[in-house]
């Protein structure tokens, strides 16, 4: 039996989190691929029946690079925990992604992330192995230059509040 499967300071492949239909993906299929350096996890996935994948390497000298699909499942009881830390004035900033939001983190500048799969052991017609869904997930973010240089400058909603608590005061 396969347990949990924890992989930190990851690199994301594939990002699908919106659940696009594409050439290799079904409409609302929302999932990623998570490259797996060590050689030893590596190993003893696949000795367990993950279905880890190769990337080709571009280079001859390179060796292919081992990583897993991923599936982000929202549909059951227990939908996983997504986060995204960003940083604004030197504080981090943790924001809860739920369904709705988790697309954004196709698109965002990520440093690292780290998470949680849980094993789905599966069996169809005498092939079995076992398929990797996101329990948690915790993605840093790059600081992006510019939102840097500004960060002191405060949101137009920031400054409406103010207003507002001084016209009750």
């Amino acid at each position: 039996m396969a347990l949990r499967k924890t992989i930190e300071g990851a690199r994301l492949l594939f990002r699908n989190f919106a659940g696009r239909e594409g050439q290799y993906n079904r409409e609302g299929d929302r999932n990623f691929a998570v490259v797996i350096e060590d050689k030893a996890l590596v190993k003893s996935m696949e000795e367990e029946g993950w279905n880890i994948k190769y990337l080709t390497p571009r280079d001859d000298e390179d060796e292919p690079t081992a990583y897993l699909q991923v599936s982000v499942n929202y549909g059951g009881k227990f939908p996983p925990k997504v986060v995204m830390i960003t940083e604004r004035l030197g504080k981090r900033i943790r924001t809860d992604l739920d369904e709705s939001s988790v697309e954004s983190l196709d698109w965002v500048d990520i440093s690292s992330a780290d998470m949680t799969l849980n094993p789905y052991e599966w069996s169809v017609q005498g092939k079995s192995g076992i398929k990797a869904y996101l329990k948690s997930l915790f993605v840093v973010i790059n600081l992006d230059e510019l939102e840097s240089k500004y960060a002191e400058v405060p949101y137009q909603d920031e400054i409406e509040e103010s207003e507002d608590d001084l016209d009750a005061a």
